[in-house]
């Protein structure tokens, strides 16, 4: 079915306008899905915060372009959907693979990332990364960490003290009793 015109430049203008939002941009082959796992795959996305899209190849390369974002002609084939990352890309990058694992149909290609075109094993890569809050939660171990170890060394030392003045206080009685 042969889409017009004016509805091909409706198109560019949404892709571009996804592109412009998105932090990072996950490239996708979908060929064989059932609609019922797209949508499954779409409520897992907007989970992670993101916006996945089929779309038609020359219309992305075309807001591609108008965006300054390079093309990556060669994970561009097949059936496509992007996975548009509007929020934290590692969180984005876990949920697809995850999704592609489970379901066979899904074949998750490559991506875009500062614009720097990205391989799959580097996608793979930043799946592995640490959410924002488990960073956030890894640093402020890291931080907390000295505090603690200051505040067990000063507390080891005043016990001592205060064991060494009753051991001797005991003595004291012991022998005013004697």
């Amino acid at each position: 079915m042969a889409i017009t015109k004016a509805r091909k430049e409706e198109l560019v203008a949404h892709y571009l306008e996804l592109i412009n939002q998105s932090n990072a941009i996950f490239m996708t082959e979908y060929s064989g899905m059932s609609v019922k796992k797209v949508e499954a795959l779409r409520r897992t996305v907007r989970e992670a915060d993101g916006s996945f899209h089929v779309t038609k190849k020359t219309l992305l390369k075309l807001a591609l372009e108008q965006s300054g974002k390079p093309i990556p002609v060669d994970l561009m084939e097949g059936q496509l959907a992007a996975g548009f990352a509007m929020e934290e890309v590692p969180t984005l990058a876990k949920a697809l693979v995850k999704f592609a694992k489970a379901e066979e149909a899904l074949t998750l290609k490559g991506g875009i990332f500062n614009d720097e075109i990205l391989s799959l094993d580097q996608v793979k890569a930043l799946a592995d990364l640490p959410s924002l809050p488990e960073l956030r939660a890894q640093l402020l171990g890291l931080i907390n960490a000295p505090a603690q170890n200051i505040v067990s060394v000063v507390s080891n030392g005043i016990r001592q003290v205060v064991n060494v003045i009753d051991a001797y206080a005991k003595s004291e009685e012991a022998a005013e009793a004697a």
